[in-house]
């Protein structure tokens, strides 16, 4: 299959600075988002580090296939699975240790949330409440899990869209990187058909938009992948644009 992406950022309507980054990697066919956290500088700083650590690693094991790992592979996963896994808990570590030896930068962290095309399949892997979706002809479906306070009391206790919308601790993160010298991943195994688009993204955009309007506006794009991604963050804006809007969308065609 061919894959075509795209991706775009913007600090949106109320922050003076953007905390986001992201990364396209073709030649590896990884896909990064990451939305920092701290204030400052230090949230640009933490998701920048996280988005090259990983990036640098494919690039690092892809040029030296008997280079040395940082953490020892999982058995249970395949390969790509575990370069993956492998690449954010580097990053995690970077990020950690550069928020533990400059006073600048103590308490920053990011969410991850990334996408890889491998010999051995595609997977997501994801820290934080960074989200990924794929649309398709069925619909629109979330591949992600937040790892925010508001979902782990969504698991217990039944609210509605207004009680949601009003929780009083809706963007506390439960896991990020950078919060601990070490860190869960958690790895979505996909099966992309012609016609899949995946979509990644910060909280910025699904925080705004809600799931219809999502897919109506990846459907509205169409093979536009560029003017797709604009008309995603202008709809954000439009909604508030209460927070940085990063967008990163991948297309999977015959």
């Amino acid at each position: 299959m061919k894959i075509r992406y795209a991706g775009s950022t913007h600090v949106g309507m109320k922050r003076s600075h953007n905390e986001d980054n992201f990364f396209l990697l073709a030649e590896e066919n990884l896909y990064i988002v990451a939305d920092g956290m701290g204030g400052h500088a230090s949230g640009e700083v933490a998701s920048q580090i996280s988005v090259e650590t990983l990036a640098n690693f494919f690039i690092d094991t892809s040029r030296d296939k008997e280079i040395t790992w940082p953490f020892k592979e999982d058995r249970a996963l395949t390969f790509d699975e575990n370069r993956l896994v492998t690449g954010i808990k580097l990053a995690n570590r970077r990020v950690f240790e550069t928020a533990q030896s400059d006073a600048r930068y103590r308490g920053m962290g990011t969410t991850i949330v990334s996408l890889v095309c491998g010999a051995s399949g595609a997977f997501m892997g994801h820290v934080g409440d960074s989200r990924g979706y794929v649309v398709r002809e069925s619909g629109i479906e979330q591949l992600t899990e937040d790892h925010s306070l508001l979902n782990d009391y969504l698991k217990v206790h039944k609210l509605t869209p207004e009680e949601i919308e009003h929780f009083p601790h809706k963007n506390v993160i439960v896991r990020a990187l950078g919060m601990k010298d070490a860190v869960v991943v958690d790895v979505v195994r996909l099966d992309p058909k012609p016609g899949d688009v995946f979509l990644l993204c910060s909280d910025g955009l699904s925080g705004m938009l809600d799931d219809k309007a999502i897919e109506e506006t990846v459907r509205e794009g169409g093979t536009d992948l560029e003017k797709t991604c604009q008309s995603l963050i202008a709809k954000a804006n439009a909604n508030g644009g209460v927070d940085n809007i990063t967008v990163v969308i991948v297309e999977f065609s015959e």
